[in-house]
């Protein structure tokens, strides 16, 4: 079955930097578009950024261009999330998906 497990959040300054990992198995990670969400306290889900199966097409939500680069290893079955410039709104739970199927997400917090 589908398996994603999220790692690399936790606590970091305004302005600070975070890379996400996700690694992937139970499905063919090469052929698929995966895409990071995330879930601020007592907030909806929101889509943060997709990249494609074979060309590696990217595509960011407004509030995260330019700050966020989105990426992934075929060989490793990762995907990752590099995550600058944070701000405090970013904090959240990030979580990555493939379709509808999500790991347990990482912990985001920018806090001074």
């Amino acid at each position: 079955q589908v398996q994603l497990v999220e790692s690399g959040g936790g606590l970091v300054q305004p302005g600070g930097s975070l890379r996400l990992s996700c690694a992937a198995s139970g499905f063919t990670f090469s052929r698929s578009t995966m895409s990071w969400l995330r879930q601020a306290p007592g907030k909806g889900f929101e889509w943060v950024s997709s990249i494609s199966n074979t060309l590696g097409s990217t595509n960011y939500a407004d509030s995260v261009k330019g700050r966020f680069t989105i990426s992934r290893d075929n060989a490793k079955n990762t995907l990752y999330l590099q995550m600058d410039s944070l701000k405090p709104e970013d904090t959240a739970v990030y979580y990555c998906t493939k379709g509808s199927e999500r790991g347990q997400g990482t912990q985001v917090t920018v806090s001074s």
